[in-house]
């Protein structure tokens, strides 16, 4: 934490003293993960990255207010925010990210009910039907470059404000109280958000790979009966 906040008071120095190199840091740091949060409010990638100069350009006027009591990345992000839902465009159609994430929540499973036993089975009610199997490492495959391109179609087919938060969380690295700071978000919304994204990801990832195997819940079933009656489980 302390180094954290050690480069944010060199950076912010650095610009208040007109440093390009500090200038140039923080927007190769920063300017993927902008245009991205900028596309959460605005219609098109044209404007965000209009949204994200303007943002820029009120840093650069405004770093003699930046008093570090939040994090310098924060104090960006809730500046490309204001901006990104001020208007200033005839294009720009924007709502408050705590909006769009709420209309976003239909209330529905972020997993398919049907790879789960029903709340009256029998025996393990709520467990498993079609289990994840094991995917496989790294040097198998699983980052290949053809399942990167799922991974990043699957995010890109996202609903907005989920696609947000799963790209700062883990795309960019960012901390949930980043994320909530810049995003003006309570902590269980990102928590949800969250969840639901990596969800939909993990489910491409499955229906790519086959990763999905069936469980058998009868055969289950009898092996538990079996063991609990003592009797012997061989034919």
């Amino acid at each position: 934490m302390a180094t954290g906040h050690h480069d944010d008071e060199a950076l912010a120095a650095g610009l208040r003293a007109g440093d390009e190199d500090a200038f140039a840091t923080l927007v190769d740091r920063h300017g993927p993960a902008m245009v991205r949060v900028a596309l959460a409010y605005v219609p098109s990638r044209a404007v965000a990255e209009e949204v994200v100069q303007e943002t820029w350009l009120a840093v650069l006027r405004g770093i003699d207010s930046f008093e570090g009591r939040s994090s310098l990345k924060t104090w960006i992000f809730r500046i490309l925010a204001n901006l990104a839902m001020r208007g200033g465009s005839r294009e720009r159609r924007s709502v408050p990210f705590a909006a769009l994430a709420a209309a976003e929540d239909t209330g529905g499973p972020a997993v398919d009910p049907d790879r789960f036993l029903p709340n009256d089975a029998p025996l393990f009610p709520g467990h498993w039907v079609v289990m994840p199997s094991r995917w496989p490492t790294p040097e198998e495959g699983l980052l290949a470059g053809e399942t990167r391109d799922v991974i990043a179609a699957a995010i890109e087919a996202l609903p907005k404000a989920q696609r947000t938060v799963i790209a700062l969380r883990d795309i960019e690295g960012w901390s949930a109280e980043e994320v909530c700071a810049a995003l003006e978000i309570a902590d269980g919304n990102q928590r949800i958000l969250l969840h639901r994204a990596r969800s939909r990801v993990r489910t491409a990832i499955e229906e790519y790979l086959g990763a999905v195997e069936p469980f058998d819940i009868d055969a289950v079933t009898r092996a538990s009966v079996r063991d609990t009656a003592g009797e012997d489980p061989r034919p």
